[in-house]
């Protein structure tokens, strides 16, 4: 058992019934009242994002989480299969655990975080930033690099992304998986 002074960011605390991960935290103190701690939470096992607020030292329940790091197999009717990288076993996961799937490939590692009370998984991270072959985009006009003009370019993911300008077809750029954005072409 846990009280609000153990609130950490990334931590998943179970809510109503539900799994929420902390996004962001604080602490409210006045002079005449008791302080109160604030958070705003990310579902876990559903769409929703709340905030929550607690008197200070009230109880919360955490989850106790293991992140493992898994391979990326391919997508079929059960869903995304992956395979553990230690113990070879499969496992399908549905595509609304995973934080990025348009931009997942083949043979790509990935962390799993498990639920440890339950053995289930319960959301899948891709790395922040990835490198990805761009396999189509229009030529850019030479010189017109004054302003920040983006172009979409198909990904060899099938995902697109606004680039620059002098992004050609064939190149690698490296990319943000949390934002969907284009960070820099790769040599």
């Amino acid at each position: 058992m846990a009280n609000t002074a153990d609130i950490s960011r990334g931590m998943i605390i179970k809510l109503d019934g539900s799994l929420y991960t902390v996004v962001e935290f604080g602490e409210n103190k006045t002079a005449r009242a008791a302080a109160k701690v604030w958070a705003k939470l990310k579902g876990v096992d559903n769409a929703r994002s709340i905030e929550k607020t607690w008197n200070s030292g009230d109880s919360i329940y955490p989850v106790r989480v293991e992140r493992k790091a898994y391979q990326y197999l391919y997508k079929d009717d059960t869903g995304y299969n992956f395979m553990d990288n230690e113990t070879f076993e499969q496992v399908a996961i549905q595509e609304q655990l995973i934080d990025a799937p348009q931009f997942l490939r083949e043979a790509q590692e990935v962390s799993v975080l498990i639920n440890t009370d339950t053995d289930l998984p319960m959301s899948v991270e891709l790395p922040d930033k990835i490198v990805v072959l761009v396999t189509y985009s229009e030529p850019g006009m030479k010189g017109d690099t004054a302003t920040r003009t983006l172009k979409p370019a198909t990904i060899e993911t099938g995902a697109t992304v606004n680039v620059p300008l002098f992004v050609n077809e064939g190149e690698m750029i490296r990319i943000n998986t949390k934002t969907g954005e284009y960070v820099e072409r790769v040599k």
